[in-house]
C-alpha cells in the first residue's frame, strides 16, 4: 500500500521524502518488525517515541509519523501531524480497509453497566441469527474465539485489527465498550459507529493519571455521540443532558420516565423455579413484555440499553424476548444455578460498596437464608477488607469467609482482617480457608430459600498464591459440585 492511500483521512504535512513509498506494516513499538513500516511516533508520559526514530530507520522503516519537529536519515519519508495518538487510529483503520464500514457497529460507554450491556446486545443479534464481534472489559470475542485484552479499550491499531479479523470470520456486528479513556487517548477515532449508547455516569477515573475532573471525564464520555450516527441515552441518568451537549447525532432516550422514546413500566423482581431476575413492560417506540434472566433492578437498564439498540438495528420483539430471557454474563451477577430449592450467583463484588449493593439487591428476592463466600485479595489496602467483612456482617444470614488471590500473603491473616470488620456487626460466619471447600460446603448446606452469592473473583480464571498462578473459576466449582451432589 502506497503511504498516500494510508494518510487520505489525516491532516498533514510531507517534511521529507515521498509520499509513493510502499508500506508493508504499521508500527508503533519500536520493538517490533519495522522493515518497509510506517513508524508512529507516540509521545507517552514515560517515553517518547520520537528518540527511537534512529532506531526504527535502521531496521528498514521507510517513513515515520511525528508530532513534533524530528529529523530522519535521508530516505526515510517523515509527515508531521498534530496528534500522533489520532494519526495512530486513522492510519490503522485505513491500513485495515476500514472494517467498521463493513459491519453495523455499536458502542456503549458509561460507569457501569458496559459489560453487562454489551452482552445483552451481543446474545439478542445472535438470537436474531446475526454474527457478532465483541470487545470489552472480558476482551475480544470473534466468531466463537477468546482473545485477552489489556484495556476495556485497546489501543487503537489493536481494535483494528481485531475488527478486521471479525470482518474475515463473518460478522455483521461488532459491539464493543467505549471508555472514557479511550475517548481521550483517540483509541475509537477512525470508527465508524452507527449507535451510541450511554448507560449512567457517576465519579470515577479521576486523577493524576486519568481525568482532571468530573467535568472533564464526563466531556470525554459524551465525545462518543458526536462520533456515532444514532444515540440512545438513559434520560433518568442526571448528567445525560450535559453529557450530550454538542452532540451531532440523532438523539434517542431510554429509562423508566413515560417521556422516554423507549421506557420500561410495571417493574419487579421474578424468582420462579429455573428462573430468577427482573421483569417490565417495554412501553414507547415498542410495546411488549420483557423478562431478564439477570437479577437486580439495576439492570432494567442496562437491558433497555440493549433492547432499545438491538430495536434501532431493526431486530424483531421476539429476539429481544428470547435473549433477554436467557443471558448470561460471566462473573456479573452470573446466575449458574437456580431450582426451587436454591440458587447460586457468581459475581465481581470485590470492595464494601460493591458487595453491599449486590447483597441489598439480593434481598430483593426475599430468600430463607442469604448466604455469601468470600475473601479478599493479598497485598492490597487492608481497608477494603474490613468494609468487606462489615457489609456482608450486617446484610447476609451467614458469611463464609474463605480464600481470593492471597498473592504474597498468608489466607489467615486476610480472613483476620475480615473479621474485623465482620465480627462487630454480630453477623454469623464460617471460616474455611480453601475457597472450593468453602463454595461446597454452601451448596451442600443449603436449605430450601436459599440464595448463596459467591463473590470476588467473577469472570476470573485462576488462582494467585504466592506469585503462582493456577486454573480456579468458581462457576466451575459450583457446576462441579451440583453434579456431584446429584441435584
Amino acid at each position: 500500500m502506497k503511504l498516500r492511500a494510508l494518510l487520505e483521512e489525516l491532516e498533514y504535512e510531507v517534511r521529507q521524502g515521498s509520499l509513493d513509498v510502499e508500506i508493508e506494516a504499521l508500527v508503533y513499538d519500536s520493538r517490533k518488525d519495522c522493515k518497509n513500516a510506517a513508524f508512529v511516533c507516540i509521545s507517552g508520559t514515560k517515553v517518547d517515541a520520537h528518540t527511537f526514530i534512529p532506531q526504527v530507520a535502521e531496521k528498514g522503516a521507510a517513513a515515520v509519523v511525528v508530532e513534533k519537529e524530528a529529523e530522519a536519515p535521508e530516505g526515510v519519508t517523515v509527515i508531521q501531524v498534530n496528534n500522533a495518538r489520532k494519526a495512530l487510529a486513522l492510519l490503522s483503520a485505513a491500513y485495515f480497509d476500514h472494517p467498521t464500514r463493513k459491519m453495523k457497529a455499536v458502542g456503549f460507554t458509561g460507569t457501569k453497566g458496559k459489560t453487562t450491556s454489551t452482552y445483552m446486545l451481543k446474545e439478542i443479534l445472535e438470537a436474531a441469527g446475526g454474527k457478532v464481534g465483541l470487545v470489552g472489559t472480558n476482551g475480544a470475542v470473534i466468531g466463537g474465539e477468546h482473545f485477552t485484552t489489556n484495556n476495556t479499550t485497546p489501543e487503537s491499531y489493536e481494535l483494528q485489527e481485531y475488527f478486521h479479523r471479525m470482518v474475515e470470520a463473518g460478522c455483521e456486528y461488532m459491539i464493543m465498550e467505549v471508555s472514557s479513556q479511550g475517548l481521550m487517548m483517540h483509541r475509537v477515532d477512525g470508527i465508524d459507529f452507527d449507535i451510541g449508547v450511554f448507560t449512567n455516569l457517576s465519579p470515577d477515573h479521576i486523577g493524576p493519571n486519568e481525568h482532571k475532573s468530573f467535568e472533564e471525564y464526563r466531556s470525554y464520555k459524551g465525545k462518543l455521540f458526536q462520533m456515532c450516527r444514532i444515540g440512545l441515552v438513559n434520560r433518568d441518568d442526571e448528567n445525560w443532558e450535559p453529557l450530550v451537549e454538542g452532540h451531532t447525532c440523532e438523539l434517542f432516550t431510554f429509562g423508566q420516565s413515560p417521556e422516554a422514546d423507549f421506557a420500561a413500566a410495571n417493574i419487579g423482581h421474578k424468582r420462579q423455579g429455573s428462573f430468577m431476575g427482573i421483569g417490565f413492560d417495554l412501553k414507547g417506540k415498542a410495546d411488549f413484555p420483557v423478562e431478564v434472566g439477570i437479577p437486580g433492578l439495576f439492570n432494567v437498564y442496562n437491558a433497555l440499553g440493549a433492547a432499545s439498540a438491538a430495536l434501532t438495528l431493526g431486530i424483531e420483539k421476539e429476539a429481544v424476548q428470547k435473549a433477554l430471557r436467557d443471558v448470561r454474563v460471566d462473573g456479573r451477577m452470573e446466575l449458574v444455578y437456580a431450582s426451587d430449592h436454591f440458587s447460586v450467583i457468581v459475581d465481581y463484588a470485590h470492595n464494601g460498596l460493591s458487595t453491599k449493593s449486590l447483597l441489598e439487591t439480593l434481598r430483593g428476592y426475599h430468600p430463607k437464608r442469604l448466604v455469601v463466600v468470600f475473601g479478599c485479595g493479598g497485598n492490597r489496602d487492608p481497608h477494603r477488607r474490613y468494609e468487606m467483612g462489615e457489609a456482608a456482617g450486617r446484610m447476609a444470614d451467614l458469611s463464609i469467609v474463605t480464600a481470593d488471590n492471597s498473592r504474597w500473603e498468608k489466607v489467615e491473616d486476610i480472613m483476620k482482617d475480615i473479621h474485623i470488620g465482620l465480627d462487630p456487626t454480630g453477623g454469623a460466619s464460617l471460616d474455611i480457608p480453601d475457597r472450593r471447600d468453602a463454595i461446597r460446603y454452601s451448596i451442600a448446606h443449603a436449605e430450601d430459600g436459599d440464595v448463596i452469592a459467591v463473590i470476588g473473583k467473577g469472570h476470573e480464571d485462576y488462582q494467585e498464591v504466592e506469585g503462582v498462578k493456577t486454573h480456579f473459576l468458581d462457576r466451575e466449582v459450583i457446576e462441579e459440585t451440583i453434579k456431584e451432589l446429584g441435584l
